[in-house]
């Protein structure tokens, strides 16, 4: 008698076990899935940005007028974090480039932000700011001290897109000062 016994619940868990991948099956050819669509969201970053603007001790930045081929990824501000402003976006090649500003302790928010990178070269002149370029195993940089805020350009894309990124930059200051008339528009 036993040994009928456990053949029947062998015999039981091996039919049990086809239910279950039969149905497994079914859900996944009949529950509809597109693998071609991009799992990355584009994000709307202004509520964030115009918050962040008005919270921080520095003039905070964002892109202007870069092409639709760049996708805002990611946005956060943090107060309480050394007033740390991070936007990211993929570049037209999905490599990522974010632009990071902090109150913090250069040296360490550098070094988080561009995952230790180190200073490499020259400084570059962009929009007339000295940008000190950086160069790491995996994120390559740009960064700019300005009174008590460090800005970082910081991702995987090279340092052209870097740069690109950097020089679409902006700030309310600038963009009041563009709408201020000049001598030439008076």
């Amino acid at each position: 008698m036993a040994g009928k016994k456990g053949k029947q619940t062998v015999r039981d868990m091996i039919l049990s076990l086809g239910v279950i991948v039969a149905i497994a099956a079914g859900i996944w050819i009949f529950v509809p899935h597109d693998d071609s669509r991009d799992p990355v969201k584009r994000v709307d970053y202004r509520v964030e940005l115009a918050t962040a603007q008005r919270a921080a001790a520095y003039p905070v930045v964002a892109p202007e007028g870069l092409p639709k081929t760049w996708k805002a990824t990611s946005v956060r501000y943090r107060a309480q974090d050394g007033d740390a402003w991070h936007l990211g976006y993929l570049d037209p090649q999905e490599k990522y480039v974010a632009v990071e500003q902090s109150t913090k302790d250069p040296a360490e928010f550098i070094g988080n932000v561009t995952q230790d990178a180190r200073e490499s070269g020259a400084a570059t002149r962009i929009n007339g700011r000295d940008w000190q370029p950086y160069k790491g195993d995996r994120y390559d940089a740009l960064v700019l001290r300005e009174g008590k805020s460090t800005t970082v350009v910081t991702g995987s894309a090279g340092l052209a897109q870097l740069k690109a990124f950097a020089e679409a930059l902006r700030t309310p200051e600038h963009d009041a000062a563009s709408a201020t008339p000049g001598p030439r528009d008076a």
